[in-house]
């Protein structure tokens, strides 16, 4: 099991990465996971926990961070590892591939939550809150969450049926009636509760 480190950290010299995930909580699509290391020559401001801003504004942001990042990386999970590991593991392992996937190695890792990925390329911090407190993981939240969008909107294209471009998958009144009409597509994941209980009920 992933330890956190949650003591305080001596000052490192190097860069900083910011770490954090989106996708943990709805039925179907990959996990995300960002990692972004900040330039303080060049500041963005108005970096914020994903969640708080506007779909409008988190595209905004997500073009300046490519842009004026040091170094940035997206990576995912897809639902097969998610039903074969679990959603926990399966969003470590995204977080690992983001770091991993780094143009630039980093000196310290500071990674929201209270859970740390195994395999880091370097000394990692877990910080509760850290996507509303640290800059590089609110732009790591922003860069997630607006990659995962973007797959909801690729997964709206293929089953249209579902309306991925309203709910982005989340267990919605709307996501649960279509599923409860439509059954579960290829892209829904099986171990979840409501996704396993149709799949339970149409097999009884």
């Amino acid at each position: 099991m992933e330890t956190p480190e949650l003591f305080d950290t001596p000052a490192e010299s190097g860069p900083v990465a910011g770490v954090d995930e989106a996708g943990r909580g709805p039925l179907a699509g990959p996990v995300y996971a960002a990692a972004v290391i900040l330039d303080p020559d060049r500041p963005i401001e108005g970096l914020d926990d994903s969640k708080k801003l506007s779909p409008e504004r988190r595209e905004s942001l997500a073009g300046l961070i490519r842009e004026r990042a040091l170094a940035w990386a997206v990576a995912s999970a897809s639902v097969e590892e998610i039903e074969r590991l679990n959603i926990l593991q399966a969003t470590m392992l995204a977080m690992r591939r983001a770091c991993l996937g780094l143009s630039r190695a980093p000196a310290l890792i500071l990674v929201d939550g209270n859970r740390l990925p195994k395999g880091l390329p370097c000394r990692a911090r877990a910080v509760v809150g850290g996507d509303a407190l640290e800059p590089a993981i609110s732009a790591a939240s922003i860069l997630a969450k607006t990659a995962r969008d973007a797959c909801c909107l690729e997964l709206h294209a293929r089953h249209p049926q579902y309306a991925f471009d309203r709910h982005k998958g989340y267990g919605t009144a709307l996501h649960l009636a279509r599923l409860a009409e439509f059954g579960p597509c290829p892209e829904h994941r099986r171990g979840f509760a409501p996704v396993r209980r149709l799949l339970d009920e149409g097999s009884s």
